[in-house]
């Protein structure tokens, strides 16, 4: 099939902007208003919009799903889960309720796919949390949702969307899980000697935890960063709050990292007992919590980080309904993506997008397996090379985002291109002009490709370049 012939959703909602005279998207069923300056949604993204790989049982980041949720309710059943957000939110949602700063680089059209001028498609789970927060109806005193939990976390697991480079490792659909827990804090007074029935709770839960933590997980050893040195904690939480908030977080992911990667070495024929493996925490910074931190382990001889945490800023509870000074609580994020492709040993991100049957036989619900290779097609590299337009030279930058030549790249190819990588870059030494080459490596994971089919692809590329940046070809 030639696949530059074919007509894209998105080209068709351009379409129907010329018969119905009003631009729109379609998008899950949903009509969006499109927005000449903002809308940058490709149709890659709207293909793979409603494929949700996350609640597949037998795929390797549905199976890492289950795991991982399993074994944070195993203590005692706190998470309420939410695996059902649909991939469009607000604004507000994604950035303004978590404390983004207007001109933070997440928020440009280089980085974000926008749908309008109010509308994205998230580029994180956190988009959700001030909704999940104020689902928490013991609390919350303004619960406004329909369906209200009396579970004091929640769990979240979805696809994200950004515009990112093309390599084996980046995709611009993946997926994160989300985590967070909260305490109300004590209003009544204790009698002489009693701490405060929270911290009390908080104590309780802990010990809960790492009673458990040393029962399953005696072969992990950690490397924990205690200081508060330039990782402040926030004026209204105590001391003793904060230790016991954040000692409850890291056990808490400690206890998800030694599920995975005890079934990961389980997998390999190792016992728990014989196979000691390390993790570390390091200092961080995320707009929605602090202190912050984030774990990395040891593994096959390089730290790997795995994931972001910290303790709840209060401004994202309130704006969650929460009374001021009312709770305490942590939050978590981490990429699903990475880790599937680390326990399953899986070379190329595009495989868990595939239809072929020879991938997807081999997974089971439930099980951790090394994936088995199958025959790999020969792949094909072409360059392309031009120069700036004449009004861009002074720039010391090039007009083009590295990321809009991707997108290009990915509309044109699709799954078929492995990676894009800027190989020179030069400016004339007599007219000043700026010049930039990038290889693009096209290889499918499923067939062979034709020169004529990947020639007609890579005419495309170069077309759309001069078109959408008025480039000169080299």
């Amino acid at each position: 099939m030639n696949c530059s012939r074919v007509l894209s959703p998105l080209r068709r909602s351009v379409l129907r902007r010329f018969l119905h005279g009003k631009p729109q998207i379609k998008i899950n069923g949903k009509v969006y208003d499109e927005h000449p300056e903002y809308t940058n949604v490709s149709s890659t993204v709207l293909n793979l919009s409603d494929r949700s790989l996350h609640l597949k049982p037998a795929h390797p980041v549905g199976i890492l799903r289950k795991q991982i949720e399993d074994k944070l309710n195993s203590t005692s059943n706190s998470f309420q889960l939410y695996n059902n957000f649909r991939p469009v939110v607000t604004v507000e949602e994604n950035f303004d309720s978590l404390g983004f700063p207007q001109d933070h680089p997440g928020r440009s059209k280089s980085d974000t796919y926008y749908v309008n001028d109010k509308h994205l498609f998230r580029t994180h789970t956190s988009a959700h949390e001030v909704e999940c927060f104020g689902n928490i109806q013991e609390f919350c005193p303004k619960v406004t949702s329909k369906t209200p939990t009396e579970k004091p976390g929640f769990l979240i697991t979805a696809d994200v969307y950004r515009r990112d480079e093309i390599d084996r490792t980046h995709y611009p659909v993946f997926h994160q899980m989300e985590g967070a827990r909260v305490w109300r804090r004590s209003a009544e007074k204790c009698a002489d000697g009693q701490e405060p029935l929270h911290i009390q709770k908080m104590r309780h839960d802990l010990a809960k935890l790492e009673k458990q933590l040393r029962e399953e997980s005696g072969n992990l050893v950690v490397q924990d960063d205690v200081s508060l040195e330039g990782n402040p904690k926030q004026s209204y939480m105590s001391d003793l709050e904060v230790d016991l908030c954040s000692q409850h977080l890291k056990r808490s992911i400690e206890l998800l990292v030694a599920q995975v990667f005890n079934k990961k070495l389980e997998s390999m024929g190792c016992k728990k007992s014989e196979a000691e493996f390390q993790v570390r925490w390091i200092k961080a910074y995320f707009p929605w919590t602090t202190p912050s931190w984030e774990i990395e382990v040891f593994w096959q001889g390089e730290w790997l980080e795995l994931c972001g945490c910290g303790v709840v800023r209060e401004q994202l509870l309130l704006n969650a309904g929460y009374d001021k000074d009312s709770t305490i609580g942590w939050a978590f994020g981490l990429g699903l993506d990475r880790i599937a492709m680390l326990l399953f040993e899986i070379p190329d991100i595009r495989l868990f997008w595939t239809q072929d049957e020879r991938f997807h036989s081999q997974f089971r619900e439930g099980q951790i397996t090394k994936f088995k290779p199958y025959s790999k097609y020969p792949g094909t590299t072409r360059d392309v090379a031009f120069w700036l337009p004449q009004t861009q030279e002074a720039s010391t930058l090039s007009p083009i985002h590295e990321n809009d030549i991707m997108e290009i790249v990915r509309e044109e190819a699709g799954d078929m291109v492995e990676s894009v990588k800027l190989i020179d870059q030069f400016t004339h030494p007599k007219t000043n002009k700026k010049s930039f080459c990038y290889r693009i490596n096209y290889q499918s994971m499923d067939r062979n490709l034709t020169n004529n089919e990947i020639n007609e692809i890579q005419e495309n590329v170069r077309r759309e370049l001069v078109q959408k940046y008025n480039v000169s070809l080299r």
